[in-house]
């Protein structure tokens, strides 16, 4: 299965759901490709931040920032039981070939009402995708989640009328997200994150529910 994390809006956390989505799979024995395909680098200068650190490889990560996307990442999917393609900012071209890419797009948001409205770009790239891929499963997916918010209740609650719909899975506001980054870790790798490794281990489970 090909799953491309993906929005307009930077800030979202896709890159931080990507490592942590291949990570939790990686834990599960499955062979896992994760491809960079922002510009900027985030996944990668990861990879490197793990590799200063000395930690094992969990998964493979490729830089892959260019709009011939779809064609190379199916290839890329032969050899892997899950590839994860960590999408651009605000890049059309390359956001068009992630799209064609993948079977399965989730769409980070946060859970304010100008998210919603920063997603627009990105669904109207979304149906223009599905006039050649009418098969292309998306879904929100709520990330840095304030504990027991109004907000993020009132966004869940519109999220679900939507199409695409929301996911049940919901991704807390964790410091632990942001430690584990710094050092080329993931969140179930450092003490006393119980709380964030569950809600990332439901997320990976309710993703997998969703595989073509």
């Amino acid at each position: 299965m090909i799953v491309a994390l993906l929005n307009q809006k930077g800030g979202v956390g896709k890159t931080t759901l990507a490592l942590h989505l291949a990570g939790e799979w990686a834990s599960r024995d499955q062979r896992v490709m994760l491809i960079d395909a922002d510009p900027q680098g985030s996944a990668l200068d990861w990879s490197q931040a793990r590799a200063r650190e000395g930690l094992p490889r969990r998964f493979a990560v490729i830089g892959l920032a260019r709009d011939t996307l779809h064609r190379e990442a199916p290839e890329l999917a032969r050899g892997a039981d899950h590839v994860v393609i960590d999408g651009p900012p605000r890049v059309a071209g390359l956001m068009r070939s992630a799209l064609l890419a993948a079977d399965l797009v989730l769409i980070p948001v946060q859970p304010s009402p100008f998210d919603g409205w920063a997603s627009a770009e990105m669904l109207a790239l979304l149906r223009e995708a599905r006039l050649f891929r009418p098969s292309l499963v998306a879904r929100f997916v709520l990330n840095r989640c304030g504990a027991r918010t109004i907000i993020a209740r009132e966004t869940a609650k519109a999220l679900a009328e939507h199409d695409p719909p929301v996911l049940a899975s919901a991704i807390g506001q964790r410091v632990g997200f942001a430690d584990a980054a710094q050092s080329g870790r993931l969140i179930s790798e450092l003490d006393g994150q119980r709380a964030g490794t569950r809600e990332i281990a439901a997320l990976c489970a309710e993703v997998g529910r969703l595989a073509p």
